[in-house]
């Protein structure tokens, strides 16, 4: 399986959309898209990993197959608004490590 850096994720999903989806939905459609897939990553955690009750029609839920269209949907938001999700994760690491580097460690 070939490895893709979050950069070559961007260029894919900017093809597909432009290949398969025709057009980007506007940035509030696919806010409210990605609210409904991370609903859908709740729905299977929360029936796998927690106390409520599996359906008979969970059995065909993935969550892997969910979880690519968190990051789908997030891939598109950055894309439209011009982010690059490579370098904002960087950064955003940087931040947590400089401001939490001590702070977990304190509870154990």
């Amino acid at each position: 399986m070939e490895e893709i850096t979050i950069k070559k994720s961007q260029e894919m999903v900017d093809n597909w959309i432009k290949t398969f989806g025709v057009r980007y939905f506007n940035e509030l459609t696919n806010m409210a898209i990605l609210t409904e897939e991370v609903g859908e990553v709740a729905r299977i955690i929360s029936r796998k990993f927690g106390e409520q009750s599996e359906k008979s029609s969970d059995g065909n839920l993935d969550l892997a197959d969910e979880l690519a269209d968190v990051l789908f949907v997030v891939i598109c938001l950055a894309n439209q608004t011009g982010i690059d999700l490579e370098k904002a994760l960087i950064n955003n690491i940087n931040k947590k490590t400089k401001r939490d580097s001590t702070r977990h460690f304190r509870d154990l």
